[in-house]
């Protein structure tokens, strides 16, 4: 755990959040400033800064979140369709440096 990380005192639940799914290797909770009716975050609960820091030793967990998508977006009524993102760096848009998904849905999304 990276001790001033938001997202990691999120995983080691210092700082409430209103989960919809966890296991062993993510937590998916509900974003505080969403973006679409339904806009949920998937973090690892390993501490990876961002997609630009991924190494091959990654590749199962990245590997992991990315199958685990379409359970939670069924799950979240996401029948439709969802947007996944994963913004990087700076300049990507990234604002917690701790790597997370988007999903978001609910409604037809704008093209991105």
């Amino acid at each position: 755990m990276m001790s001033d990380c938001l997202f990691c005192k999120i995983e080691a639940e210092e700082i409430p959040s209103d989960r919809v799914y966890e296991d062993d290797k993510v937590i998916v909770f509900k974003d505080i400033y969403p973006k679409a009716s339904v806009h949920l975050l998937m973090i690892p609960r390993q501490h990876i800064d961002s997609l630009a820091t991924v190494t091959g030793k990654d590749q199962d967990l990245l590997g992991y979140m990315l199958a685990k998508v379409p359970e939670i977006a069924r799950d979240a009524g996401l029948d439709g369709g969802f947007r996944t993102i994963i913004n990087t760096g700076a300049d990507g848009g990234q604002e917690v440096f701790h790597i997370h998904l988007h999903i978001l849905g609910g409604s037809k999304l704008p093209f991105a």
